[in-house]
């Protein structure tokens, strides 16, 4: 990246033209952006920093990167269910006892395009600006920004998909009220008790038996830094190395899962949220706007003195596997506070097992 940020500055000044009447010493944005190299770098960069992605939790799908290249804010995508574990014939040697053969039924998918933007003037970037690299050092400042978006997005979603599950199915919702949920909070009413309500190895492992024999697939946790503490403060907290990414930096495990500590984790007073996941329980597709990157000078603001504005714009599609979106659809696509609504999502995969995502709901004080 260092290199082509070289290039792309040798590029700009061989552009830029003479140096024009009191240009002398200054370094502008424009002169160090140049969006066909600044936007995939920015795009990079947000996946690097994303603990989601690295943990496998979020898988990058090509296939919904290119959804977000064409028309459309929703998008379907049908498949066939499983076959219903049905008792099967018996075999006999009657010529006119005749099967009865069995239906195959579908499922549909449905994505959400969210288009989200965000800007920042000069004098927030000034620091990077002396860098030896400063189109490496404002991409990855971008990129880091949206890194923590991407996650805050993630979060609003599965807020959304449990929201839906505890809520009593209707339509063709296909799951089971709870079913991706163990809770030992004692409800609103509840009380704590040490050992009964708040965190711990038996109610973590019952979270991941929601899933039944397939409990070893989840294998990952968010959650809030009081449970993070609790587990902390009991020596129950290990370091290691992500297996997906051997080169990681040491991250914190329980119980061999990666853990993921993030405060926007749902909690209420004393009762707190921890999400498990397991591999490609979301899908991620990047695109971008037709000027994903730009730069714009204010020539009146700080009273004449002028101002640069760096724009950054980039598309999303982050889709929780097994889930047909069904909320509102506003020009540049849901908000956060629309994906968290239970009325936003519906379950089109019937079996339990195929949503590898699971809820352990804990009183902490």
């Amino acid at each position: 990246m260092k290199s082509n940020a070289r290039m792309a500055l040798a590029a700009t000044s061989a552009l830029s033209g003479p140096a024009r009447a009191g240009d002398a010493g200054v370094t502008r944005i424009a002169d160090l952006i140049v969006p066909e190299i600044f936007t995939p770098a920015v795009l990079q960069a947000t996946l690097n920093e994303s603990r989601l992605v690295r943990s496998g939790a979020v898988t990058v799908d090509a296939a919904m990167s290119a959804l977000l290249a064409g028309a459309g804010l929703t998008f379907s995508q049908g498949g066939f269910r499983d076959l219903d574990d049905d008792e099967e014939n018996i075999s006999n040697d009657d010529p006119t006892d005749l099967s009865t053969p069995n239906k195959i039924g579908t499922q549909t998918e449905v994505q959400v395009r969210l288009s989200r933007n965000n800007s920042w003037s000069s004098m927030d970037l000034a620091a990077d600006l002396t860098g030896m690299d400063p189109m490496a050092a404002i991409a990855s400042r971008v990129g880091s920004y949206w890194s923590r978006r991407l996650q805050r997005a993630f979060i609003a979603e599965l807020n959304g998909v449990f929201a839906d599950n505890a809520a009593a199915p209707s339509g063709n919702d296909r799951h089971t009220q709870n079913d991706l949920t163990h809770d030992i909070s004692g409800g609103p009413a509840g009380a704590f008790e040490e050992g009964v309500t708040n965190i711990g190895g038996a109610p973590f492992i019952a979270a991941f038996a929601t899933m039944g024999d397939r409990m070893d697939g989840l294998t990952m946790a968010m959650m809030h830094s009081v449970p993070f503490t609790r587990l902390l403060t009991d020596g129950l907290i290990v370091y290691g190395v992500n297996p997906r990414d051997p080169d990681s930096a040491q991250i914190p495990m329980y119980l061999g899962r990666e853990v993921i500590v993030d405060d926007n984790v749902t909690h209420n007073e004393g009762v707190f949220d921890t999400w498990l996941f397991g591999a490609d329980a979301f899908r991620l597709g990047q695109g971008t706007p037709r000027v994903p990157t730009e730069v714009s000078r204010v020539a009146a603001a700080g009273n004449g003195s002028g101002q640069e504005v760096l724009h950054s714009r980039l598309e999303w599609l982050i889709h929780p596997v097994g889930y047909a979106y069904q909320g509102p659809t506003p020009a540049g696509g849901p908000s956060n506070a629309d994906l968290m609504s239970a009325a936003s999502w519906t379950r089109v995969f019937r079996e339990r097992k195929m949503i590898r995502i699971a809820r352990l709901r804990s009183r902490e004080f």
